[in-house]
């Protein structure tokens, strides 16, 4: 974002400048992936809960929110699911964010100082082998990996130390005296871009849905049968209990594609005569792969 050249260039830059939301501290994966998608310089709102970072883009009080949809490890994040149904927001994006677990702790302590590792519950499951590696350790869950990594800045820990990313490191400036230390490498989190305003149509696109159905044999089949028979390449399906009905789901479905393709079109209206429920939660384009993102920036 470029400065303005006038008296009052400071307040309309802070008045101008784009708001962005996530869950957790500043440094977490979270506000790492925000800054990954967004290339102009944002102002950022941790919450420390999701319901936070869907309220503030609902009121209008930021631009964007960004929450994780599910982890290739641990799978989805089905309180965002949930989320996503009870709020009139629109995703517009989408970011697949690596995760690389590294050991933090203030300077000069050492591996053999700790005593307590701090981090969030997932953070610490996907570390296990190390942990158990050295069983001296006591795994304390906090409600975030880089607010583990605050908690021992503020509090001097000399004794104890986090689990979070090495951004998270560099954001509170303390050392990583272990990095690489999840179970396995391959591990990414996808998050999904909020907003109150659908996004421009780019290819290649993907659409996300929600529907319910009738408890009738057959009912998902053909609902599904919409999108084989036009050739819609599906890449996620989740179930989700309807909560005042026992036994009955919502359907969370992504498909490639934009709403408004031809053979999209026709599905959602084929589809609509066999739901007894249906949203669109938004066509936004598909995330870059690593090799697609190293390739643009020249890496």
């Amino acid at each position: 974002m470029g400065l303005v050249e006038d008296d009052h260039s400071a307040e309309k830059i802070i008045e101008n400048m784009l708001r962005v939301s996530y869950q957790g501290e500043c440094g977490s994966y979270s506000h790492e992936a925000a800054l990954a998608f967004f290339a102009d310089e944002f102002e950022c709102l941790p919450f420390h809960a999701f319901e936070g970072v869907f309220d503030s883009v609902a009121s209008g009080e930021v631009d964007y929110g960004l929450v994780p949809i599910e982890n290739s490890l641990v799978g989805s994040i089905h309180r965002n699911y949930d989320l996503s149904l009870k709020h009139d927001l629109m995703v517009v994006g989408e970011r697949n964010q690596r995760i690389i677990h590294s050991l933090i702790a203030l300077p000069n302590v050492t591996l053999k100082d700790i005593q307590h590792v701090y981090s969030h519950a997932v953070a610490l499951e996907q570390c296990q082998h190390f942990l158990d590696g050295h069983p001296e350790y006591k795994a304390v869950a906090s409600y975030d990996t880089a607010g583990a990594v605050k908690m021992l800045k503020e509090g001097n820990l000399t004794q104890a130390a986090a689990i979070a990313g090495r951004y998270a490191a560099e954001y509170y400036g303390l050392p990583i005296i272990a990095e690489g230390i999840q179970d396995e490498p391959d591990n990414f989190t996808r998050f999904l871009i909020l907003s109150k305003q659908a996004a421009e149509q780019t290819l290649p696109c993907k659409t996300s849905i929600v529907f319910a159905l009738k408890n009738v044999p057959g009912s998902l089949f053909k609902a599904l049968s919409v999108f084989a028979l036009r050739d819609l390449d599906l890449t996620k399906i989740e179930s989700r209990p309807l909560r005042k009905r026992v036994w009955e789901y919502y359907f969370y479905l992504d498909f490639v594609g934009h709403i408004s393709d031809e053979a999209a079109k026709n599905a959602i209206n084929h589809l609509q005569e066999i739901t007894t429920f249906l949203k669109i939660l938004g066509s936004y384009p598909v995330a870059l792969s690593e090799k697609d993102e190293q390739s643009l920036s020249g890496k």
